[in-house]
């Protein structure tokens, strides 16, 4: 035991006088969470809309009213002719044109029914959804007030109709706060770089200064350096959760409805998983620019499947079966569940046993590859 804590003194002692490595440890996570949690926002705001009204009428200028008083829009420009709101999409000046005909007012009173061109630039396919979605919500508010204005060609129909109310509650994120979705999801991505690249470069720093070899003629046996090794960015990333975790409380609000004790006892075996994984790598690369290649190549892929940027039901298939080797998955579904649902220990026991069982298998082959000669 001795010896393990003389091991884990020399890294901690070691990590604390590498002043480089002291920043990327202690202040760049915690700068990248206070800024990618503002900037990774999927809600579309100011849409810019180029409105073309060819009837210049009163149910024409309802509808204009009502796109400005969408906090979704912004009348970019407004015209008569066709043409200008083509040129302002090709300039990419607007990002929806909408046309109204002429006798637009004239047909809805006599016919009932009328038809608006909605033309986005769908470029960026998310934003033309949302704006197409946020569009038809106006115009269909609209169409709401215009039948209660100018009545029906029907009106026994309209007389006889009777409104339907519905009533919604939104759950978990009541305020639709998008940050209160991306913040423990984010510092389950700061978490595990940190923990992934420090840990697969900690054994080949030693082996570029080369101290490695005089390690190995030392009576230290295998297990006692890989958990001298290991433990102290065990503690750092533990640390690490704590801060994160302080941030999203007093800095985003984030609400924190289930028990504090779940997370640490998850992110305890989670970060056996991801320091097993960079040992792993440690013991197959020669560099710690190889050890640094190799980590980001793999966490890049686990980061993209993760469904923290996009919905893990959205992806094919195929996609979705390769996610469930994907150890970020488990983590980020584990700390949305318990903070955000106050979801208990029986809700996570699939989780934990997963993460369980790959933290076990990454950790014996890293101990497998890991060859000390005396």
């Amino acid at each position: 035991m001795r010896t393990i804590l003389f091991i884990v003194q020399k890294e901690f002692l070691q990590t604390f006088r590498n002043k480089g490595m002291l920043v990327i440890i202690l202040v760049l996570p915690f700068i990248q969470l206070l800024i990618l949690s503002h900037a990774a926002d999927f809600e579309i705001k100011n849409l810019k809309i180029f409105y073309i009204d060819k009837d210049q009428s009163p149910a024409s200028n309802l509808l204009l009213n009502k796109l400005e008083g969408s906090k979704y829009f912004e009348i970019e420009g407004t015209s008569f002719n066709t043409y200008d709101g083509e040129v302002a999409l090709l300039a990419d000046e607007t990002d929806l044109v909408i046309e109204i005909p002429s006798g637009f007012e004239r047909e809805i009173v006599r016919e009932g029914t009328q038809k608006i061109q909605l033309v986005i630039n769908a470029i960026d396919g998310t934003k033309a959804g949302l704006g197409n979605y946020y569009a038809n919500a106006v115009i269909q508010d609209f169409n709401t007030e215009i039948i209660q204005q100018y009545g029906s060609t029907n009106a026994v129909a309209l007389n006889n109709f009777k409104n339907v109310k519905i009533e919604y509650s939104n759950w978990y994120n009541p305020s639709l706060d998008y940050k209160t979705f991306m913040v423990p999801g984010i510092l389950v991505l700061l978490i595990t770089m940190i923990a992934a690249f420090l840990s697969a470069m900690n054994i080949v720093r030693e082996k570029e200064i080369g101290t490695i070899e005089q390690i190995n003629v030392t009576p230290i046996k295998k297990y006692q350096f890989l958990i001298g090794k290991l433990f102290p960015f065990w503690v750092l990333g533990l640390f690490e959760l704590t801060v994160g975790l302080m941030l999203a409380k007093f800095i985003f609000h984030v609400p924190f409805l289930g028990s504090i004790f779940i997370i640490y006892g998850f992110s305890a075996v989670y970060l056996l998983l991801v320091l097993g994984m960079g040992l792993l790598i440690s013991t197959l690369t020669d560099t710690q620019q190889q050890a640094m290649f190799i980590s980001w190549f793999f966490l890049v892929i686990f980061i993209l499947m993760s469904g923290l940027f996009t919905p893990i039901e959205n992806m094919p298939l195929w996609a979705q079966k390769i996610t469930l080797i994907n150890p970020i998955r488990y983590f980020i579904e584990v700390v949305r569940m318990v903070m955000l649902k106050g979801s208990g220990f029986k809700d996570i026991t699939n989780h934990l046993m997963i993460v369980f069982g790959y933290a076990a298998v990454l950790n014996a082959l890293a101990a497998w590859r890991y060859k000390k000669t005396v």
